[in-house]
């Protein structure tokens, strides 16, 4: 969420950043009418306050003077300014909180680094990693590989739930298995991530501070019950809110969490795209990053877990390429993302398997989250970042779409043999 005060101040500024994101500004039109609104309200409340003093005083000195009726009077009187006083009052809190209500609603400014842009064609790409593979045999999508490998099954999860599911099987399953304990491991054990399992379900709070709600109430799978629950669309909600409401000590920070969840997202907005195989499911997993850190730190943090997602990726020595996102391609609460995104044979194209941005302290703000320095002063907000490290499920594609072999089998990438007991390919169906 963004300051009211900075608001407030850079009226102006920020109208140009929403501009830049695509944002419709009539908002701030009416964020400016419920601010003059409040300063008229806290102009005339203050002048009450002072009447009524004032008006205090001088009963005091009538009901010294004997004069009662006087003071009587002058009683009612000030009855009446505290009936305004508590009208007035009323009327500055609806203010306030249509005021509030505006701000949830208004995502965050972009840094000034940011490409402006309408779209996903103005993003910037910074560099590549890896050749792309040169096959001497036509090329098969995942889902082919995947049906003849008998590992990947479309029409039975279908059956039992839907579209957009999938079930995997067999080695599949073991991979999909390999490549989370091989991000684990990398993440913990060399990046100095703590691992943590955190809640599947959260709660509106939750949803709040991580920006999901409003905006996003339909892109979530709502558990229908009194508790107001929603599994969650990514292990960020549950992981970033780990220290909401709460004050760290600067000393403390920064924070590295790193957590394995299964996602799920009602996709929405993305009906008709990526329909076939794995790239938009429902319910997928992730290895998530997230880190919360001093506001000075936060572009190198920025840089670092960017730069911890591609590892992955090199490791498993599969192509990729980073691009910063323009102003109007970020998600909601970044004020800069870079997407990986790894290279897919079948598409002859470059896919994002990875967001990895900088929220600055517009999640913190939200979720109240917060850190004192060294010698006392005011609070002052965290910043969160956060970026998958990887998607499961799109690496898994990348891997067999990259790995496959003439044959129709596929290899299996040197790093994860050692957590696929030693198997170096999966074999194709006699």
């Amino acid at each position: 969420m963004l300051d009211l005060n900075f608001v407030r101040e850079h009226l102006a500024e920020v109208k140009l950043a929403l501009e830049s994101r695509n944002f419709p500004i009539g908002a701030l039109d009416r964020f400016s009418e419920l601010d003059v609104e409040r300063r008229k309200l806290i102009s005339e409340s203050d002048s009450i306050n002072q009447q009524r003093n004032a008006a205090s005083k001088e009963i005091g000195e009538l009901m010294k003077s004997g004069k009662l009726d006087e003071a009587e009077s002058k009683k009612a009187e000030v009855a009446g300014l505290k009936d305004r006083h508590a009208e007035l009052e009323q009327k500055r809190e609806s203010a306030e909180a249509a005021m509030r209500d505006l701000l949830a609603g208004l995502p965050n400014i972009p840094s000034a680094d940011v490409p402006v842009g309408a779209d996903e064609s103005a993003n910037v790409e910074i560099r590549k990693w890896g050749e792309v593979p040169a096959f001497d045999f036509e090329v098969k999508d995942h889902v082919d590989l995947g049906e003849s490998l008998g590992i990947l099954d479309f029409e039975r999860a279908t059956k039992i739930t839907g579209s957009r599911f999938a079930i995997i099987n067999g080695a599949g399953a073991r991979l999909s298995r390999a490549l989370v304990n091989f991000m684990l491991d990398v993440h913990t054990l060399e990046h100095g991530y703590t691992e943590t399992m955190p809640p599947f379900m959260v709660n509106r709070t939750s949803l709040f501070g991580t920006n999901q709600l409003p905006k996003f109430e339909e892109d979530l799978f709502h558990i229908k019950d009194e508790r107001g629950f929603a599994l969650i669309p990514t292990a960020e909600v549950p992981v970033t809110n780990y220290y909401a409401e709460e004050i760290l000590e600067a000393t403390e920070l920064p924070k590295y969490f790193t957590a394995y969840t299964p996602c799920f997202r009602s996709e929405a907005g993305s009906y008709g795209r990526d329909t076939r195989g794995l790239i938009r499911q429902h319910q997928f997993e992730k290895v998530e990053l997230v880190k919360l850190c001093l506001p000075e730190a936060s572009e190198a943090e920025h840089e670092k877990l960017t730069e911890n997602a591609e590892r992955i990726l090199q490791l498993l020595k599969l192509p990729y390429r980073t691009v910063v996102l323009s102003t109007g391609d970020m998600g909601f609460g970044a004020q800069k993302t870079y997407d990986i995104e790894v290279w897919v044979p079948s598409q002859n194209t470059y896919r994002e398997i990875s967001s990895c941005s900088n929220c600055g302290d517009f999640q913190a703000r939200r979720m109240n989250l917060r850190f004192r320095r060294a010698g006392g002063g005011k609070p002052e907000f965290a910043h969160t970042l956060n970026g998958s490290g990887l998607a499961v499920g799109r690496t898994w594609l990348a891997v067999l779409e990259n790995y496959q072999q003439a044959d129709g089998s596929v290899a299996i990438p040197e790093v994860l043999r050692p957590y696929m007991q030693g198997a170096e390919r999966m074999a194709a169906k006699e």
